[in-house]
């Protein structure tokens, strides 16, 4: 009996030394090879809608290939009042404004009563650019942080896009370089906070840079226009031309704005691929490329359908192009590629009065001097509104004190006069906001407020008004007309371990960071506190 016991241990110990060699070793064998390089790609404006309608128009090596090849993340949610900055951010630490320290491009400065670059830095000073930026405003690790500090600083992290809020963003605190389009002048331009210029950059700007091509440049339809889906006739008959001329003051930000500038940042892409030893050396490199699919603010009857459309034929050109170079870099199927489209900017375009529809012009600057009148008649004279940005309302701080007030009961004041004005929805103060009592989405709100830059009192315009006359100058200068629909986002990932799908459920984008990490096999940012998506 001792005997047989003793042999049934044995048997035993045997069968689970056997299981767990085959267990190691079908791990071993499913395991995915860790991705040369990772590229990745933001882009304003995406839309799933979009990408379903033009399916059949795409070529293969573009939108079609990633959704083929990749997962797909149809429904992912920024929450609520992201502009590209603060998508980026969000997108690339893995954290919320609130955390990372971005909650949009520009901000309020309550000192100087004027709104700025959220990136401003005047101690660094602009390569090809008089502008001063840094990324000294995000306050946690990024995704490129994480790629140079996995191998010490020999990975090396590079990245282009029109503007410099997201360029600098993608390249994070210890990236070799982040190079956008500088506004006046067309050149390719960096922050000295960078120190490395990549010769091609540098080559673009002398021998051919923008402005010595751009007036002889022009955006037109890429297909004949009968080959458009859901155009009217009259489009069709009359498609659109956009030329930049010299002449024209404004001819560089209609160009960042169309998709001939995403052709340029593709070009740039490829000379880096193509002139540097990215995803070949070792250590993972990171490409990062922001484009714009944002409908075209510049056409003369507002109705830029036509425009959208041929934008999204174009980039899926230019990703075609894009991957291709990839391709040849680092071998088909060793690279990890996501891209992920974030809400549009705000339109400028009204709908026809003769229509009838609700709508109506509210002005910060008339609800300023109101508001800061019904003040002094509860509490004396003085300048008691010191400024409007983005639908935030900021207080004399400094008044306020010297008259011994309680700050929260003059906000609260002030945002029971503004519920009563034409035009505005919803009022909250900050400190309904950082109790989680704003509205509907209150806690989305709240985790996307960074109360450093927030006004006193914040209100919703009514849909279909338009918002004239801003008091602050530096970021919007058109009006600006409400919406409330929400559009969700699409993500898409491609890569070594990553199985082709579509993922419908709703997926926090503070998700995102975590699951490119998880593929890479490094580190997430330090303020990435929500799971990795398994794919």
């Amino acid at each position: 009996m001792r005997k047989k016991k003793r042999t049934d241990i044995q048997h035993k110990i045997l069968c689970a030394v056997l299981l767990t060699l085959v267990t190691a070793s079908a791990g071993a064998q499913t395991a995915p090879k860790r991705p040369q390089m990772v590229v990745g790609i933001m882009v304003e404006g995406l839309s799933q809608d979009y990408l379903d309608l033009l399916h059949n128009h795409f070529t293969d090596g573009g939108f079609k290939r990633l959704m083929r090849d990749g997962a797909t993340l149809s429904n992912v949610d920024y929450g609520p009042g992201v502009d590209a900055a603060a998508a980026t951010a969000i997108i690339y630490t893995g954290a919320a404004p609130s955390v990372n320290g971005i909650p949009a491009e520009y901000v309020y400065d309550r000192e100087r009563r004027r709104s700025r670059s959220i990136l401003l830095d005047t101690a660094k000073i602009g390569n090809f650019t008089n502008e001063t930026y840094s990324p000294a405003a995000i306050l946690v690790s990024t995704l490129g942080d994480e790629v140079r500090l996995d191998a010490a600083g020999t990975g090396w992290v590079y990245s282009v896009a029109p503007d410099p809020a997201q360029a600098i963003i993608m390249t994070g605190h210890a990236g070799n370089s982040g190079f956008w389009i500088n506004d006046h002048t067309g050149s390719w331009a960096t922050t000295t906070h960078y120190k490395d210029v990549p010769r091609s950059i540098s080559s673009r700007n002398y021998r051919r840079p923008i402005s010595a091509v751009l007036d002889t440049l022009k955006w037109e339809p890429l297909l004949t226009p009968a080959q458009y889906p859901d155009i009217p006739d009259y489009k069709r008959q009359y498609p659109f031309r956009h030329y930049f001329g010299r002449k024209d003051v404004d001819r560089y930000r209609q160009y960042k704005a169309s998709a001939k500038a995403n052709e340029e940042v593709t070009s740039i892409a490829e000379e880096y691929l193509s002139t540097m030893a990215l995803g070949t050396r070792g250590p993972v490199d990171m490409v990062n490329i922001g484009y714009t699919l944002s409908p075209y603010p510049y056409t003369a009857d507002g109705d830029n359908r036509m425009e959208t459309i041929d934008a999204y034929l174009r980039l899926d050109r230019d990703l075609a192009r894009l991957m291709k170079a990839i391709d040849h870099r680092t071998g088909a199927g060793n690279s990890l590629i996501f891209l992920a489209g974030y809400p549009a900017r705000p339109t400028s375009r009204r709908d026809d009065e003769k229509w009838g529809l609700p709508s109506g012009e509210f002005s910060p600057r008339k609800a300023i001097s109101l508001l800061n009148m019904y003040l002094i008649a509860l509490h004396g004279n003085g300048d008691w509104v010191t400024g409007y940005f983005n639908r935030n309302f900021y207080l004399n701080q400094r008044l306020i004190k010297e008259n011994r007030l309680d700050a929260s009961d003059v906000r609260a004041e002030a945002a029971e006069f503004l519920a009563r004005m034409s035009g505005v929805s919803g009022v909250y103060t900050i400190d309904d906001i950082i109790a989680s009592r704003a509205g509907d989405n209150a806690n989305e709100l709240k985790r996307n407020t960074l109360v450093k830059y927030a006004g006193d009192v914040v209100v919703n315009i009514t849909p279909g008004w338009s918002v004239t006359d801003d008091t602050v100058s530096g970021a919007v200068n058109a009006p600006q007309v409400a919406r409330e629909a929400f559009f969700p986002s699409t993500v898409i990932v491609m890569g070594p371990g990553v199985k082709p799908q579509t993922i419908d459920e709703k997926i926090d984008a503070r998700r995102i960071a975590p699951t490119v990490c998880r593929l890479l096999r490094i580190r997430s940012p330090g303020a990435a506190s929500l799971p990795a998506v398994r794919l």
